[in-house]
């Protein structure tokens, strides 16, 4: 014999039951969501910092061949005429030795007659983006290197 009170517990407890069974999977479906987000993040946070360090690098192996190039005075010049102005032959070929030497991918090229302009192009592989496609990451860096000569100050 039942109890009128438990017939509406009986009741309740159905509802209960019906309800839990349309919202199984919903807490699988919302964390594969979840990872999902999780995963792109950690990809951009690990790939972009990457990404940062290679820039950086191209931009000091631009610097430094860029440098090794603007050094390179015409000699003949100097002894001649007492000015100092770059060989733009042996500043291209000095400033392209380094980073073949160097293992960097770049252009070098003459800017004026005491100055070399050196572009590095750096590409590295991506460790958690290469999972949605993203392969790779390149980076850009350059510098110019101008030829100063002597000692100046204010007024000279």
């Amino acid at each position: 014999m039942r109890l009128p009170g438990s017939a509406g517990q009986a009741a309740r407890a159905a509802d209960v039951r019906r309800a839990a069974a349309e919202d199984r999977g919903s807490l699988i479906l919302m964390l594969a969501v979840l990872l999902i987000a999780l995963v792109a993040l950690a990809g951009l946070v690990i790939d972009g910092g990457a990404k940062l360090d290679a820039a950086q690098s191209a931009a000091a192996a631009a610097q430094e061949a860029a440098r090794a190039g603007a050094g390179m005075v015409n000699q003949a010049e100097a002894y001649s005429a007492g000015t100092f102005t770059v060989d733009q032959g042996q500043a291209l070929a000095a400033a392209r030795h380094y980073l073949a030497t160097s293992g960097y991918q770049g252009t070098a090229a003459a800017v004026g007659v005491n100055a070399i302009r050196v572009t590095v192009t750096v590409s590295e592989p991506t460790k958690i983006l290469s999972i949605v496609g993203i392969d790779s990451m390149t980076s850009r860096g350059s510098a110019t290197a101008v030829l100063v000569t002597g000692v100046t100050g204010p007024g000279r």
